[in-house]
């Protein structure tokens, strides 16, 4: 199985307890999903994340067609870093890194996302689909925080 990456960075004019409490909150992953994929939670989440949380979802990220997708908070290490890993959904492999640290002026977030599309033809479809369905997915969620808390 061929593993692909994706690494964003962005640097927001926060507080590291202020984009801790920010990210580490998954109520707000449906803020920073674009509203095409119709991103829902369907089960009930605390106030913050924890290791072993486990999330359920319901997206449709190609076509309208609904995709149940559950994941699994595995690593917290407040406020400097939380990992989800899919545990049932959409990719083969999903494991996704939150990197937080301060900078002058505010926070430097770093996603790191290490995937594997969801079929054997994986770098055809990583190309044409998947790899620029999730960069449009950071893309948006770079404008929505840029958007809601500004820019260092």
């Amino acid at each position: 199985m061929k593993l692909y990456s994706l690494k964003t960075v962005q640097s927001l004019p926060l507080t590291l307890a202020e984009a801790w409490a920010f990210f580490s909150d998954p109520a707000n992953l449906q803020e920073i999903t674009p509203p095409s994929m119709r991103f829902e939670v369907t089960s009930e989440l605390p106030p913050r994340m924890h290791p072993g949380l486990i999330v359920t979802y319901r997206v449709r990220p190609l076509l309208g067609v609904p995709v149940r997708w559950v994941t699994e908070i595995t690593h917290v290490v407040e406020p400097f870093l939380f990992v989800d890993e899919q545990r049932f959904g959409p990719y083969r492999f999903w494991h996704h890194q939150h990197h937080f640290r301060e900078v002058e002026g505010g926070v430097e977030m770093t996603d790191l996302v290490h995937y594997a599309p969801p079929t054997l033809a994986a770098p055809l479809i990583d190309r044409l689909v998947v790899g620029r369905k999730l960069q449009q997915v950071f893309d948006f969620r770079r404008a929505v925080l840029a958007e809601r808390f500004g820019t260092v």
